[in-house]
């Protein structure tokens, strides 16, 4: 299940807004293990799912958000790779992607969709996001996939040029229609 061996690594303190936090170096990025995560890492996941919410303008719900999580793990509807900081007991989730499986009747492959990709503000600006899209990349070459696909607001610049970085390339032929029932 896990893409990299466990290894740790010190934070150093820093006073962020007014208040004593940790802060990630640079050179500490390769020591978070990504792996896949299961229904043992509720507890650690949802937080930081339902940060993946608010960003994008949702009211927070973190009793939605696990049992959103527990249904896609334990239906086994959904992929999560999760970067973590492992050191001794202490666990935290610094960011995670989801993948959502798919298929491309024109090729006649499987397809993954990129639904979720969120990092941490804690742990930004350091790699983790293009760490958790090249494990996503590995995952889908190893289930024999055609490729993934995702979606992004047409406003998120950072997120953009973060794909673009990773080799993904903006579809210029097709258009996305939707047709949704709810808000």
């Amino acid at each position: 299940m896990g893409y990299s061996a466990a290894r740790y690594y010190n934070y150093s303190k820093k006073a962020v807004a007014g208040k004593q936090g940790y802060v990630m170096q640079k050179n500490d990025v390769q020591k978070i293990v990504i792996r896949q995560a299961d229904l043992e890492d509720l507890e650690l996941l949802s937080p930081l799912f339902d940060e993946y919410r608010v960003f994008y303008r949702q009211a927070s719900d973190l009793d939605g958000a696990r049992a959103f999580l527990e249904e896609r793990l334990r239906l086994k509807e959904s992929v999560i790779l999760l970067a973590v900081e492992e050191a001794g007991d202490q666990r935290r989730a610094a960011g995670y992607t989801q993948l959502y499986p798919s298929f491309s009747s024109v090729s006649l492959q499987r397809l993954w969709i990129l639904n979720d990709l969120y990092v941490n503000e804690k742990f930004r600006g350091v790699g983790i996001g293009s760490r958790l899209l090249e494990s996503a990349r590995e995952y889908a070459m190893r289930t024999g996939s055609k490729g993934l696909t995702l979606t992004t607001a047409t406003d998120n610049n950072m997120a953009q040029h973060l794909y673009e970085s990773n080799g993904y390339i903006r579809d210029e032929d097709f258009y996305t229609y939707d047709l949704f029932f709810q808000k």
